[in-house]
């Protein structure tokens, strides 16, 4: 991709325009009154979003694209608007020296590589002897031929050098194979076809150009069971959107796009005229994924299955998807985190959940309109997580719907719009069965708390600096720093702390250890650090760090006032600061089931307790056991 179709791909001409000129939508584009000539009778301006053009049809008779506008608006020449715009888009320009024209046409060939290797798979999906397992796979799947052949689905035989035999007499190199992401290496320098008894899945980006390969096991002892191209100029998981080729112009035309998980997700609807779907490819839906959806839509609903929209999962973490598709099944979101990501794109995020056990493609061969419908109840972020806890929960208890408050109250706040904030206040209050000004009491009491509080401390904190918490509180939120502090550090020494840990007999280390979400987001990003294989743990946080984590992952990773601490004594470290942290957790839980009132504590609460008195024993017990470092 050039820096002009970078630069093209990254700023949506709807707000570069909206930002002088007022449009108003008209089907699938946007007109106003053109800003180069006098004219307050006919919005003869048009803005064409699937192009990324204008024109006006009036007395200027002109058109072109963002830099044209730019260059007629501020009266800049070509070299002016390049820089600005780039500014803008942040991205880097450099010169185009004979070197990087050749890395350019370097790319180019790459890519007719993997459109070459689409064409080879195909044949061993449709015409081998080989690929009739994987075949009746398909169909089982309910996928018709021309479906097959639409989103360009393949076989990789269970060989290790076909592919590679294929390419070489096609005139291709091991090195240009490699990076294409056809091959792995082996021991010393040998190589070996990366896609192995793999069903294959096309990835292309949103132009149609081919990026790479997503494959699924046949075998299921096969692991992982979905396995990527590596990452590359070409492949980036963080900027691809499987299916977004085809789903653009219906995104467009409908104002609507689904996110769902896999690929099968996607394929299977669009077979049945359901088009508007994409799928993360089971990453995070990054900052660049949402910018390219922007361009086509600000309308965005997110189709999860019952468990992602639990309660546990619902106020989580910063991702929409799942950790990694070789790691989970498991979709999840964080209400807060979409919700700035809401008022930051100016879209319209909407959350739906499907029937227990099924995904989307299943539920679309059973009954199309059952989906239509699912899609259409589609509800706001706040709504979703209202009625989510609150169907898990005895809204009648008066704790409950103290606790629940609690939880959403800072949600409301978070809303830019004031009247939706009164309308979720509202909504509330409703579900809750009490008076709105009770809401709104807490919510003055809350602001005034935090002034008063702010007002105690100096002007300025830093990245870091701990939020004003007393007692175990406090001790918790240091614990929780000083802990991702050391596994910053030290990604790789997570396998040998889960391992003490289960050997005590207490869980693995979870992001539900950690109240701050910020912190969450971080120990999970450590967590599939350490369970891929392409790149060592650290380089691969630093490249997947999203910018709003940025200044808080450099304070955690700040020097150390008594200096490094070696690996053994790093992991006693972080285990014995694990038990203390989740001791601290046991003594609140005892604390709330002391406030209990009488009539509650039947049965449930005697299981509850006698489960705490394992765990505290367990944690007492885990402190004097040695560990193993080896």
């Amino acid at each position: 991709m050039s820096v002009i179709d970078e630069i093209k791909a990254r700023i949506d001409i709807v707000d570069l325009v909206s930002e002088s000129v007022k449009l108003r939508r008209a089907g699938r584009n946007y007109t106003g009154f053109c800003p180069f000539h006098t004219n307050t009778r006919t919005p003869a301006f048009v803005v064409f979003p699937d192009s990324g053009t204008w024109r006006c049809f009036g007395e200027c008779n002109e058109g072109g694209d963002i830099f044209k506008f730019v260059m007629k608006k501020e009266g800049w020449d070509f070299r002016e608007a390049l820089q600005n715009l780039a500014l803008r888009a942040g991205v880097e320009l450099e010169p185009q020296t004979p070197e990087r024209q050749e890395h350019d046409d370097h790319l180019d060939r790459l890519r007719n590589l993997l459109e070459e290797a689409v064409i080879f798979y195909r044949h061993q999906l449709l015409q081998s002897e080989a690929g009739a397992p994987a075949r009746a796979y398909l169909q089982k799947r309910g996928l018709q031929a021309e479906t097959i052949e639409v989103f360009g689905l393949g076989y990789a035989p269970e060989s290790w050098d076909a592919a590679l035999n294929h390419f070489k007499n096609k005139g291709y190199s091991v090195e240009e194979m490699m990076q294409a992401g056809l091959l792995s290496e082996g021991r010393g320098e040998s190589v070996y076809d990366r896609f192995r008894n793999r069903i294959l899945f096309a990835i292309r980006d949103a132009r149609g150009g081919m990026a790479g390969f997503g494959a699924r096991a046949l075998n299921p002892d096969d692991m992982p069971k979905y396995l990527n191209s590596p990452q590359s100029d070409l492949f980036d998981k963080g900027r691809l959107l499987y299916g977004l080729d085809r789903a653009r112009k219906s995104i467009r035309a409908l104002d609507q796009v689904v996110i769902v998980e896999g690929y099968m997700d996607v394929i299977v609807p669009h077979q049945a005229g359901f088009t508007n779907l994409v799928s993360p490819m089971g990453t995070a839906l990054t900052e660049d994924q949402l910018r390219q959806l922007k361009r086509y839509t600000r309308r965005i609903v997110l189709a999860l299955d019952p468990d992602a929209a639990g309660e546990k999962a619902t106020l989580r973490g910063l991702e929409i998807a799942r950790q990694t598709l070789d790691r989970s099944d498991e979709l999840s979101f964080d209400a807060r985190g979409l919700l700035r990501h809401e008022a930051r794109l100016q879209a319209d995020l909407r959350v739906t959940t499907l029937p227990e056990g099924l995904d989307p493609d299943e539920v679309v061969l059973r009954d199309p309109q059952e989906w239509q419908r699912i899609v259409e109840a589609a509800k706001p972020i706040l709504i979703h997580v209202m009625e989510t806890l609150a169907a898990q929960r005895d809204v009648d208890d008066p704790k409950t719907k103290a606790e629940i408050a609690s939880q959403i109250q800072p949600l409301i706040e978070d809303v830019p719009n004031p009247v939706e904030r009164e309308a979720y206040r509202q909504r509330l209050a409703r579900l809750l069965k009490i008076d709105e000004r009770a809401l709104v009491g807490a919510r003055v009491a809350a602001a005034s708390g935090a002034v008063r509080r702010r007002a105690s401390r100096p002007a300025a904190s830093p990245p870091d600096a701990a939020p004003a918490l007393e007692g175990s509180a406090l001790r918790a939120h240091r614990l929780e720093r000083h802990i991702v502090s050391l596994l910053l550090r030290m990604p790789e020494m997570l396998f040998k702390l889960d391992l003490n840990l289960q050997d005590s007999g207490l869980a693995r280390l979870s992001s539900q250890d950690f109240d701050d979400t910020e912190l969450q987001g971080l120990v999970e990003l450590v967590q599939q650090s350490v369970v891929q294989a392409e790149h060592d743990p650290q380089p691969y946080i630093e490249r997947r760090l999203p910018d709003e984590l940025q200044e808080r992952y450099e304070a955690l990773r700040a020097p150390l006032e008594k200096g490094e601490p070696q690996p053994d004594k790093l992991l006693e470290d972080l285990f014995h600061s694990i038990l203390d942290l989740r001791k601290i957790r046991i003594s609140d839980q005892i604390n709330q089931l002391q406030f209990l009132e009488p009539e509650f504590r039947g049965e449930t609460f005697q299981q509850q307790v006698g489960q705490i008195a394992l765990t505290k024993a367990r944690l007492d017990a885990a402190f004097a056991r040695p560990l193993q470092v080896d």
